[in-house]
């Protein structure tokens, strides 16, 4: 096992290199990069402070247009007077000493721009996923056990015409009906919790972060909940059928015994796949339930950074899903072993 687990953690790094290198080049020959934005600022008159102070150096008449000089100056600034590799090396380097670099809009450390935008991925993300886990297996278990039964048929109704309903159309009918849009104003809309947060008693506190979360947390979980439920559900369905189930059966074992403790844990298996994504949830973001429920975000800050060509910044978050996302994948396979120990992946 710690031979498998050393060589995955050495395939990562090929790996990181060719996905940082594939955007680097891609982000790098898009139209529109900070220079040409800066330089736009500039001749409508929302040059920032470095711009302004190499325009004034140069002498550049902004109702004339932007000097040569002025533009070589914030091509050197923002490193852009170097070979697209040459720039690419460095920001390796960079990277191996974790230093992101800085960004071009917000103009602090990425990592200082990311952390602000965390919390609230990181709070849905985490509350996302356990919830669909913990009620998906439970209901899929459910369902399983009372197969074509009047609840099965109920559930399953509801879970269909949950999943047909995008989670962005199903925040906008939330927000008209309940959150202060046409009929009732039971929920707020925007920011964490109250304005008078810090003031509430320990409870209080965690009532009020419930009352925000309701709303946002529904259509965040409503993606993955109808999928989830009825893999499980049908992941079940198909270990009782077999051989080792019928066995137990006929020595006598009852129902309870043969679902909960002889069919779910190889049930379990293909519901694994997903656990090492637990990880990547901690920079999980939508940009449409973030813009919808006034929430700042990593989605949002993504789209924004994009918008802006903050390569950086886009880079800085590139990179951290990539490293979640390839510990995920290997937290996963440990996983299988845990379920199922004649899984050996030597």
């Amino acid at each position: 096992m710690f031979t498998y687990i050393l060589r995955r953690l050495l395939i990562m790094i090929p790996t990181l290199i060719g996905v940082t290198l594939v955007t680097f080049i891609i982000i790098n020959l898009a139209p529109g990069s900070p220079i040409e934005q800066k330089i736009q600022q500039m001749k409508f008159g929302g040059m920032g402070k470095e711009s302004s102070a190499a325009g004034n150096a140069s002498g550049a008449n902004k109702s004339s247009g932007v000097s040569e000089e002025v533009i070589m100056a914030l091509k050197k600034q923002y490193g852009f007077d170097k070979p697209i590799h040459v720039r690419y090396w460095i920001w390796l380097k960079n990277i191996s000493r974790l230093d992101f670099g800085e960004s071009f809009t917000y103009e602090e450390p990425v990592l200082n721009v990311i952390t602000s935008k965390f919390p609230v991925s990181l709070q849905f993300g985490i509350i996302s996923l356990i919830l669909s886990y913990v009620i998906c297996i439970t209901l899929g278990v459910v369902k399983a056990v009372k197969h074509n039964s009047t609840f099965d048929f109920i559930t399953s109704f509801i879970l269909i015409a949950l999943y047909s309903i995008p989670g962005f159309m199903l925040a906008i009918l939330l927000i008209v009906y309940f959150a202060g849009g046409s009929f009732f104003s039971w929920f707020p809309i925007g920011e964490l919790y109250s304005d008078n947060y810090y003031d509430l008693s320990f409870w209080a506190k965690i009532l009020d972060r419930i009352h925000h979360f309701i709303l946002p947390l529904i259509c965040y979980m409503i993606g993955s909940f109808t999928v989830l439920t009825m893999l499980m559900k049908n992941s079940l369905l198909d270990e009782i059928k077999k051989d080792y189930i019928r066995t137990a059966r006929a020595k006598g074992v009852s129902e309870k015994a043969v679902y909960l403790k002889h069919a779910l844990r190889n049930a379990l298996i293909p519901i694994v796949t997903g656990i090492g994504g637990f990880l990547a949830v901690f920079f999980a973001g939508s940009l449409l339930l973030e813009s919808i429920f006034q929430l700042d975000g990593i989605g949002l800050l993504s789209f924004k950074s994009i918008l802006s060509r903050d390569y950086n910044v886009i880079m800085g978050l590139l990179f951290i899903e990539s490293v979640l996302l390839l510990i995920g994948n290997l937290l996963s396979d440990m996983a299988y072993i845990l379920v199922d120990p004649r899984i050996n992946f030597e």
